[in-house]
């Protein structure tokens, strides 16, 4: 099913929101740990720009420089949005961490950061709570990670990951910032900064090899080009059909070549007359098959 763009919108508000209120934490606090969590989460408000962007190019119609669109433009910002969550997010959250760990920085009153964890939180919460209905609607019965993995579209299981991260970065920081208050030790402030960079790190390379699989080119579901043959074989012309060539360029967008074999008595005509009903029929079965060739062979 297509995909809403509710949940990069929630993110994007909740992001953009959380993140004013963290720096500012961070600011009367001096706490590394919600200075990790504020870059976190201006990040993320980043990285929903990014996908919407992509969207919005991915739908540019064909011309004579991209005859077959823009399509993959959504696949390429997903991979540079899950490139920014391990080089900007991860990165600055582990060397925040351990500068704060070599010159800590004693937390005298954590009360404000412990507001803003909240209030983080519960926006968090609703943004992840969103994602998660529009991924289940996209997945419907099948398995959570199997879904991931056949997803042609990165833009909701990406706003999922990264709302998940936010969920435990925000347990991390409360910890950290918890635990070093009541044992009077700054370093551990510190050490959950390290830890948030290393979530951030690992959400980061499984969205980067999702996006990098689509980016190079998966191929139509087993079942799309099980009754893409199906229906070619119908036709009492055809002796048989090799295994389809597909690739798909968007969510909603494949590019499939179909080799067929055709009776040697065929006429021209009747040929033509059978490629016609093929590609009409297909189309009309599987309309995410946008371009559809067929390669002619007789026996």
């Amino acid at each position: 099913m297509p995909a809403s763009k509710t949940p990069i919108y929630s993110a994007l508000a909740a992001n953009f929101a959380i993140a004013i209120t963290k720096f500012i934490a961070a600011f009367i606090t001096g706490s590394s740990a919600m200075i990790s969590e504020g870059i976190h989460s201006l990040v993320d408000a980043s990285n929903e720009l990014l996908l919407l962007l992509g969207i919005q190019k991915s739908k540019k119609p064909p011309d004579a420089t991209r005859p077959f669109g823009y399509g993959k433009e959504l696949y390429f910002w997903a991979f540079i949005v899950s490139l920014m969550i391990f080089g900007i997010g991860g990165g600055i959250s582990f060397y925040e961490g351990v500068t704060h760990i070599q010159h800590p920085h004693a937390i005298k009153d954590p009360f404000w950061n412990y507001i803003v964890l909240g209030i983080a939180f519960t926006f968090d919460g609703i943004s992840c709570i969103t994602a998660v209905r529009e991924f289940n609607r996209q997945r419907g019965a099948t398995p959570f990670w199997a879904a991931v993995k056949r997803s042609k579209d990165p833009t909701t299981f990406v706003v999922l990951f990264e709302d998940v991260a936010d969920l435990l970065g925000l347990v991390v920081a409360f910890l950290g910032i918890y635990l070093g208050h009541m044992f009077n030790n700054p370093a551990l402030d510190g050490v959950a900064s390290i830890v948030i960079g290393l979530i951030l790190t690992s959400v980061s390379m499984l969205l980067a090899r999702e996006s990098r699989s689509l980016l190079m080119g998966e191929s139509a579901d087993k079942k799309i080009l099980d009754s893409v043959i199906k229906i070619a074989e119908a036709e009492p012309v055809v002796v048989k059909v090799d295994p389809p060539l597909s690739m798909y360029l968007a969510p909603e967008e494949i590019v499939l070549v179909l080799i067929t074999e055709f009776e040697k008595t065929s006429t021209t005509i009747e040929v033509t007359d059978a490629m016609e009903r093929i590609r009409k029929t297909i189309k009309q079965i599987h309309p995410s098959i946008k371009q559809l060739f067929i390669q002619a062979q007789t026996t």
